[in-house]
């Protein structure tokens, strides 16, 4: 085989391996997708065996975070959470209740969903919340990083 067809085959094997890649990314095996939204009220999912969740309930270290303490009442913390979902880009309120909360994150480009989910625990006084990628396998840290900004700017918040 010449050079340019050595080349070709290098080429052709880069496409491959991004298309699969592509793949991995974008899809979901069924089994993962269960119980990945909408848990309610009565508490959070656990996170799939995919590493592209978050949650306060999860003892993975890779997985785990820690909730948010209350700022005074259920409701001020309630109201102060509020704020700081609709302050940030991409995100809609899907269902609201006064002990649960659960949002859809769009990615700017593909349009991926991600569900982020709080639910107040008025005994410990924190909420506890999951963060989890609807398709795909890997997130690319996205959903840590997105609840340690969530986490950040509820924390800072003024009442």
């Amino acid at each position: 085989m010449d050079e340019s067809g050595i080349k070709s085959l290098q080429k052709g094997k880069i496409l491959l391996m991004v298309s699969s890649l592509v793949v991995l990314i974008t899809t979901g095996h069924a089994d993962e997708l269960k119980g990945r939204r909408g848990s309610g009220p009565e508490g959070l999912a656990p996170c799939p065996n995919a590493p592209n969740c978050v949650s306060t309930k999860s003892s993975d270290p890779d997985r785990a975070m820690k909730p948010l303490p209350y700022v005074g009442t259920r409701q001020l913390s309630f109201e102060r959470l509020v704020r700081v979902l609709r302050g940030m880009n991409r995100c809609t309120i899907v269902t609201s209740s006064p002990s649960y909360l659960h949002a859809e994150f769009r990615s700017a480009v593909f349009r991926f969903v991600d569900d982020v989910e709080f639910v107040f625990d008025d005994n410990e006084r924190q909420i506890h919340f999951r963060s989890a990628s609807r398709r795909g396998y890997y997130d690319f840290g996205v959903n840590r990083k997105r609840m340690n900004l969530i986490s950040e700017h509820y924390l800072r918040a003024s009442h």
